[in-house]
């Protein structure tokens, strides 16, 4: 999982990347390929 300052641009990688909160962090969540799991926060 990578810590970054901008998740908009790990979302557009993927077409199948999801934004959600979770305790006040931001995460992006990918089923398919689990590589592009990032967060923020």
């Amino acid at each position: 999982m990578r810590v970054r300052n901008s998740l908009k641009t790990a979302k557009k990688r993927d077409k199948n990347c999801r934004v959600v909160r979770r305790r006040g962090r931001v995460y992006v969540i990918n089923k398919t390929n689990p590589r592009f799991k990032a967060r923020q926060g």
